[in-house]
């Protein structure tokens, strides 16, 4: 694949996002493709599982592994953990949507960057680790357990995965920043293709867990609920989230969490390097910017927003306008808090006139997931505007009474001809993710 990167042309260096894909919870399957998520988020449907708590997971099996990457040699595959399976399924649906066959070298001048959160595998593969007794092993016992202990006791190891698998020789690497992790690597992919260090980067978000786990923190905010660290306010949110009944953002009865694991992939290329190849865009990436709310302690919230509404004029800068964003991708979870900051940042950022705009969450139907939140942010809003729909707030049938933006509740997306939107996620301790989004050809 020819690369662009002596070419200096104004708007050649655009970044455009020209292939997506998931591997995230479902209805009946796992969503793999655009579609599939589309079906789930323009109707505002949850697929977690209801039970003592809520949790969304991936039911994925063997046989879905092995359709999408039957080339992993036996002895690698039996050792992979479930997130780089995640990682690589939504990886391999990503290449196939953008019409990019990594076989035959069209990844090899690219960026592979992936975005952690949780690390839930990890930990297991430490433990076994930890536990083992090697005099005690056999050849091919040891040999299975070398190999997860070398890709799977760092946060960086799908990324190792997936630029094997591609055949890389440009930058590799992985950023662990929660939720917003994914955010981050699209800023980053942002930076090195305008820069002309590469024309494609492909990024991913990916995180797995379990609801076993899910269930120990629900545990654990139970028992922070009872009693609180009594004279260290300001230390703590005001009001903890619990995952023991259904998630309801910007909703009256907002107050649970529910988490879910999942990966998403989108590619970003350069609009030269694209049309070279006749790919097919979904949408734009022009700017990210982070910030974050400079507080003392990191479990607190500063619900003034102030920090979202520095990300957001540095995002759009001297050049767009604020009145050209007539919706945004929220990343409210079911956390009073997060409503409270994005009602706030919204009011300072519009001004008064209520609603001042479409802002709604797609958290609810796949759960609160982690590192690829910002990856599914950026692919559902440009899947929206390539639809010319907004998708709803799943879950919110009863919006809180001071919203200073229309949730789009209820089960239906809305009509909507745009071609600029903004799409926000967080990490605990108060940093501020934002990414500006547009339609391929907008101005």
């Amino acid at each position: 694949m020819a690369s662009d990167r002596t070419v200096d042309v104004p708007g050649e260096r655009d970044v455009l996002l020209t292939g997506m894909g998931f591997c995230l919870p479902g209805l009946d399957r796992p969503c793999f493709t655009a579609d599939d998520v589309w079906a789930v988020a323009s109707k505002g449907a949850s697929c977690l599982t209801r039970g003592d708590i809520y949790y969304g997971s991936v039911a994925l099996t063997a046989e879905m592994f092995d359709e999408r990457l039957p080339d992993i040699p036996g002895l690698y595959r039996r050792q992979l953990t479930r997130t780089h399976r995640l990682g690589l399924i939504s990886f391999a649906e990503a290449c196939a949507d953008g019409g990019l066959d990594y076989h035959a070298g069209d990844l090899a001048e690219a960026a592979i960057l992936t975005g952690r959160g949780s690390v839930d595998d990890n930990v297991r593969v430490y433990r076994d680790l930890i536990d083992a007794r090697p005099e005690e092993l056999g050849p091919d016992v040891a040999v299975g357990m070398y190999i997860p202990t070398q890709l799977g006791t760092t946060p960086y190891n799908v990324a190792l995965l997936q630029a094997s698998v591609a055949g890389t020789r440009e930058p590799s690497f992985s950023v662990t920043c929660g939720c917003s992790s994914s955010t981050i690597q699209l800023g980053n992919a942002l930076r090195m293709i305008q820069a002309g260090e590469v024309a494609v980067a492909v990024v991913t978000g990916v995180d797995s867990g379990d609801a076993d786990l899910a269930r120990q923190a629900q545990g654990i905010f139970l028992a922070a609920e009872r009693g609180g660290p009594a004279g260290a306010p300001g230390l703590v949110q005001d009001q903890l989230s619990s995952t023991d009944h259904l998630m309801h953002p910007y909703d009256e009865r907002a107050g649970s969490v529910g988490f879910g694991e999942g990966s998403v992939t989108v590619v970003l290329e350069s609009r030269a390097h694209a049309e070279r190849r006749g790919a097919r865009p979904h949408g734009r990436l022009l700017a990210q910017a982070t910030t974050r709310d400079g507080l003392f302690s990191p479990l607190a919230v500063d619900i003034t927003g102030a920090a979202l509404v520095a990300g957001v004029r540095r995002c759009l800068g001297e050049r767009w306008s604020i009145d050209e964003i007539p919706y945004i991708n929220g990343g409210s979870d079911g956390d009073p808090n997060v409503t409270h900051v994005e009602v706030n940042a919204v009011r300072e950022l519009y001004g008064p006139r209520v609603p001042a705009v479409l802002l709604s969450s797609q958290e609810a139907c796949f759960g609160h997931s982690g590192a690829q939140s910002g990856a599914l942010g950026a692919a559902l809003t440009t899947l929206m505007m390539a639809r010319g729909e907004a998708c709803p707030t799943a879950s919110c049938e009863r919006p809180a009474a001071d919203l200073s933006f229309d949730p789009i509740p209820g089960t239906s997306p809305r009509p909507l001809d745009f071609d600029y939107a903004l799409s926000f996620t967080y990490q605990i301790g108060g940093l501020k993710a934002v990414i500006l989004l547009g339609s391929p050809d907008a101005a």
